[in-house]
Parts: C-alpha cells; structure tokens; sequence
C-alpha cells in the first residue's frame, strides 16, 4: 500500500508541513482542522461558529478523499477551555445518526492561531 496525500481547495490550505489528510489503503487520517473559512483564511469568532466551521472544512476534506462522515471510525476534539465541551459536543454530534464513531476530547494549553477548537478524524473509505 502506498500513502497519498488528500487536498481540496473546500478546506483550508495547510499553514506547516503537512497534508490536509492523507489515505493509506482504505483509511483516511486527516490533520486537525480549525474553524476557518477556506478562501480567506479567516479564523470565526467563537467556540460556536468556529465549531460549525471546522466541521464543514472536515467535511470537504472527507469527501476529497472519497468517504463521508458515516465512515467516520475515530474523532480527536482538542479544546482551549474544557468550559466549552456542551457547545462543541452538540455541534459534533450533529453530524451522527445513532452510530458515531470513538472519539478522545482533551483540553489543551493553545491552539494554532488561538482558535477555541480543533478537530481530526480517522475515517475509512
């Protein structure tokens, strides 16, 4: 098997040396997405708008890879302030239909650009 790097302009651009996510045989790992809006680079305002963004912006980077969010097998949630966890949980889980997939949530120090939240996943395709 041989990895291959995922890109759509959906999403926005890598800010490091990295891919927005990558496909090894039929899994889909992509990189952790913030709540930006692809065309401009803008980071939201809020826990709330930045939430429903990075969903969005994982969402297109599901699909540039040809999966979708019912193939979703793991989710990684890393939060600026655990105060958050209600808001983002309820955004998240709008996506899932009664089957989600395993997920970790941990708060951490900092986010990139100091966004309130950052979401990976683990998908199959």
């Amino acid at each position: 098997m041989m990895k291959r790097r995922i890109s759509t302009q959906h999403a926005p651009a890598a800010i490091g040396p990295y891919s927005q996510a990558v496909a090894y045989g039929d899994l889909v790992f992509t990189s952790g997405q913030l709540g930006m809006i692809p065309a401009t680079g803008e980071l939201l305002e809020g826990v709330e708008a930045q939430t429903r963004q990075a969903m969005e912006n994982l969402d297109a980077v599901l699909k540039a890879a040809g999966s979708d969010w019912t193939r979703v097998i793991k989710a990684t949630i890393f939060l600026a302030d655990m105060a958050d966890f209600a808001t983002v949980n309820s955004i998240y889980g709008e996506r899932f239909d009664g089957d989600p997939p395993a997920r970790s949530t941990v708060a951490v120090r900092e986010l990139p650009r100091s966004a309130r939240v950052e979401i990976d996943l683990i998908a199959h395709r």
